[in-house]
């Protein structure tokens, strides 16, 4: 598990929200890249694929016009409570900025609460908005847990991602089952082995194989 930051402007680029998506741009896009396969756009089957193309992208790529912060703004409650809190199985789906192909799997998000926990809700919309980017699974699961960590401000905050990446089951390797894990982890699950071992003991206690 790494607790490597990320440069802080990268961070505060990624959690601002950007322009909106130029829909004509990509339609027109699309229409090129079908006649360099060779197709022709014109024909029946074609004919709105730019158009559905555009729509699919201003959905899975949502995430760079939500504010992360303005989903915890009112999410944050003053409680006494300091024992651990898990989040677990979180599905999401994300793009590899590589190929833009799907990878796609499951979030486990825990944090020791120190005077404030957040809306139960508001932990897995966190997860999509840096899954519905342009990702990486390292930066997209560091991203996930730097900004609970610093929303929030608890003892110790752990996050662990796994996910199936199309990029490798249709290209390349072709291996149809190989996962991949990363982690994040702050404070005490850093400092502290029984606390991160409680963690992992949790998020694998009845767990599933991912079946997409």
């Amino acid at each position: 598990m790494s607790d490597d930051q990320y440069n802080s402007s990268e961070i505060m680029d990624e959690m601002h929200p950007s322009k909106d998506m130029d829909v004509l741009t990509i339609q027109n896009a699309v229409t090129e890249m079908l006649n360099a396969f060779g197709e022709n756009p014109a024909r029946k089957g074609l004919l709105r694929t730019p158009e559905r193309v555009a729509s699919m992208y201003t959905e899975l790529l949502s995430g760079y016009r939500v504010d992360p912060n303005k989903i915890v703004q009112d999410a944050l409650f003053e409680v006494s409570y300091d024992e651990m809190v898990i989040v677990r199985d979180i599905e999401f789906y994300s793009l590899c900025e590589h190929h833009m192909l799907p990878f796609m799997g499951r979030a486990h998000v825990a944090y020791l609460p120190d005077g404030k926990v957040i809306g139960l809700s508001k932990i897995p919309r966190i997860v999509d908005v840096f899954a519905h980017r342009l990702q990486v699974q390292e930066r997209m699961t560091r991203q996930i847990a730097d900004f609970i960590n610093e929303s929030l401000m608890p003892k110790g905050v752990a996050v662990v991602v796994e996910a199936l990446h199309l990029c490798t089951m249709m290209r390349g390797v072709k291996k149809q089952n190989a996962r991949m894990t990363t982690s994040a982890v702050h404070g005490a699950f850093r400092k502290n082995l029984a606390t991160r071992q409680e963690f992992l003991d949790n998020i694998s206690r009845g767990s599933e194989p991912m079946r997409f």
